[in-house]
């Protein structure tokens, strides 16, 4: 393998360890650990410190509206063909409750492509903005969120300001 392979596998697998690891945190945080969730989130920040190091070696981060851009037709790809047809293969297969996570996801994903797009627009205007995500399904909403998700119906309580 090149070292380019070898770097993108690095950054594949820090990504991986630092979803992992957040999650790993909040779990423990649930039960009422809290050493082992402090633990977690060290760990996750630095497996984050280690991905951003391979990520900027590979070439990855450009200019943010190249950033953006690019960021808007993954999204495009993964709302109009990674999820439909994961989607479909879970409902051939019976697995409502991956179906269910899939067509929320799928639902998502497009409000992530009108989100890039409307930043794309609006490079440069430098007009803050404050987003509302949905914890349990990842929804953004750009104002107040509405008394339930409008992708999954998690009340509103679930929403994560994001300033």
């Amino acid at each position: 393998m090149s070292t380019m392979d070898n770097l993108i596998k690095a950054f594949e697998g820090e990504s991986w360890a630092i979803r992992k690891y957040h999650a790993f945190a909040e779990k423990a945080e649930q039960e009422g650990f809290k050493q082992a969730a402090r633990l977690f989130r060290a760990l996750t920040a630095s497996e984050t410190a280690h991905a951003n190091i391979h990520l900027k070696q590979i070439g990855s981060v450009c200019s943010t509206k190249e950033n953006i851009t690019y960021a808007r037709d993954l999204e495009v790809s993964v709302a109009k063909e990674m999820y439909p047809q994961m989607l479909e293969e879970a409902v051939k297969e019976g697995n409502k409750q991956a179906a269910q996570g899939f067509e929320y996801i799928k639902n998502v994903e497009k409000g992530h492509v009108a989100l890039c797009q409307k930043a794309l627009n609006n490079l440069g205007n430098d007009e803050v903005e404050e987003y509302y995500v949905c914890r349990h399904c990842g929804n953004v909403d750009e104002t107040m969120p509405p008394d339930s998700c409008p992708i999954c119906n998690s009340t509103k309580s679930m929403y994560l300001k994001i300033s």
